[in-house]
């Protein structure tokens, strides 16, 4: 489905609830000041830092990849 950049941000802040959605109300204010248009990649980067650092990323990573299929670990599985 297409969307445009200021649709995206719409849905994707549509469904935040509670806690995220009062954090996300405080943001659009901080980032949109003066009348910046906050695009997609814009509010994706914010969310991120605040839901889902870089450091859990990297230990998620690492978590997947000592996953285990049987005796093969994901990558030997995948191969």
């Amino acid at each position: 489905m297409r969307c445009s950049e200021e649709n995206k941000t719409t849905l994707g802040t549509y469904v935040l609830r509670e806690e995220a959605n009062h954090w996300w109300k405080n943001a659009k204010q901080r980032i949109g000041a003066g009348g910046v248009v906050i695009t997609w990649e814009m509010f994706k980067r914010e969310f991120l830092m605040k839901y889902f650092p870089a450091d859990v990323r990297n230990q998620k990573v690492v978590e997947f990849m000592e996953l285990k299929q049987g005796n093969m670990s994901v990558a030997e599985y995948a191969a």
